[in-house]
């Protein structure tokens, strides 16, 4: 079947065959958990990767790869193939998301999972062993959490926004909006925080500069999915797959708290 004939169906059978792959890449890493990995460090020493990360990354490829051979392929823990770009379907992947939380024995890490289509997502998965927690979605369905329908909270004028960001961000916000949120406390996964925007348990969230594909394209459609957007200072959709997997400041919320949070963030931009 061609791309072109692709249908919401055929992404649903993706979307399984990804929840089947991330569940059991999870339970490997899992069989390290609070087993003190070995660790070695990546981008001269700023970013941990365990042994757990490079086994759940071997289960996804070999996994995904075998019943899909015609999609691209992207991970954190993969050497890059640009030859990914001329695909128009692929694979983006974190083995685990939060791998500092994963080493530190703490439960917040996940392993996330995309189908990405000419550039956007149309199946997302996010596992989060530890806490028996599993996300879903596919393009034009219900974004789901351990098979329950959810949904970002919807606000109402003059309560509370619990919004995750780093405390500098914050500071810079105007006061008639700062005066408005709660900061939320550090949250480890990115790929978590969004999750946790859209089951509504907080109201929205600033990404800095330098965050990847593989930490947002599965729940960015799980966010969207449940009602909210994860968009850069323009309110602009991200676009997957591109030579570049490196992203801007980024707002994710409710899609009617979203122009209120860009406008206060873009003070993180340079002048």
């Amino acid at each position: 079947m061609s791309d072109e004939a692709r249908s919401i169906a055929d992404w649903d059978v993706d979307l399984q065959l990804i929840k089947t792959a991330a569940v059991a890449a999870g339970q490997t890493a899992l069989g390290y958990f609070r087993k003190s990995p070995d660790v070695r460090w990546k981008n001269e020493g700023r970013s941990p990767v365990s042994e757990a990360d490079l086994a759940a990354n071997d289960v996804l490829k070999t996994r995904l790869l075998a019943a899909r051979p015609g999609y691209g392929w992207l991970s954190e823990e993969t050497d890059d193939d640009l030859s990914r770009i001329s695909r128009e379907t692929v694979f983006v992947v974190d083995p685990i998301d939060g791998t500092r939380a994963f080493i530190a024995g703490k439960e917040l890490w996940c392993i996330s999972v995309a189908v990405v289509h000419r550039g956007q997502p149309v199946a997302g998965v996010l596992y989060a062993p530890a806490l028996d927690e599993l996300f879903e979605a596919v393009a034009g369905g219900r974004a789901l959490k351990n098979g329950a329908a959810i949904s970002v909270r919807e606000a109402k004028p003059g309560e509370t926004l619990y919004l995750a960001a780093a405390e500098d961000t914050i500071g810079k916000f105007q006061a008639v909006y700062r005066n408005t949120v709660e900061r939320v406390p550090h949250i480890p996964s990115l790929a978590y925080r969004l999750a946790m925007v859209a089951d509504g348990r907080i109201d929205g969230t600033l990404v800095k500069r330098n965050s990847h594909d593989w930490d947002l394209a599965a729940t960015d459609l799980i966010l969207a999915q449940a009602g909210g957007a994860l968009v850069d200072l323009d309110e602009q959709p991200l676009f997957y797959n591109r030579s570049t997997v490196i992203h801007g400041v980024l707002c994710a919320a409710a899609r009617p708290l979203l122009p209120g949070l860009i406008a206060a963030s873009r003070s993180m931009e340079p002048h």
